[in-house]
């Protein structure tokens, strides 16, 4: 196969990247994952604007990655959480590997930031691709990649 025959325009890594590539969302995508629901947290934890804060978190609830849950503390005007949807948290699996290559190549002197560990047995946590029959770890060189249904000529 060769890959510079295939036509990009319908590539899901792409598609992916429309919704989710952009720096914010990534950076809201890893506080919804560790806990954070409310704007104000979210504001305050990661540092952006009000304005792109509001924006990236509408683009992930009409994406469907996150769903809005109203609440209101006794006292106070009723507001808005944003919980991980079952899509959102399909993309878990993408933050461990964007954690762990960070924590391998851009890493603090002092260590990782996050210490993930499996909770039975107390093993570090690894994003690894495995083969869907077997489980078993498969590097780059082990994979044949054929266009797929979907491939397209490109023009």
């Amino acid at each position: 196969m060769n890959w510079l025959n295939i036509s990009t325009e319908n590539c899901p890594i792409q598609r992916t990247l429309d919704i989710v590539g952009e720096k914010w969302t990534l950076l809201l995508l890893r506080d919804a994952v560790n806990g954070v629901r409310r704007f104000e947290d979210f504001h305050r934890h990661i540092g952006l604007s009000e304005s792109v804060l509001t924006d990236r978190l509408r683009k992930l609830v009409t994406a469907g990655i996150l769903k809005v849950t109203p609440y209101q503390e006794p006292g106070s005007r009723a507001r808005n959480e944003y919980r991980l949807t079952s899509k959102g948290w399909d993309l878990w699996p993408v933050l461990m590997a964007l954690r762990q290559w960070g924590d391998q190549h851009a890493a603090d002197p002092e260590g990782p930031v996050l210490d993930v560990r499996h909770a039975e047995c107390g093993a570090p946590v690894r994003a690894v691709v495995t083969c869907g029959d077997e489980r078993v770890p498969l590097g780059p060189a082990e994979v044949t990649v054929l266009p797929g249904p979907s491939a397209r000529p490109r023009p």
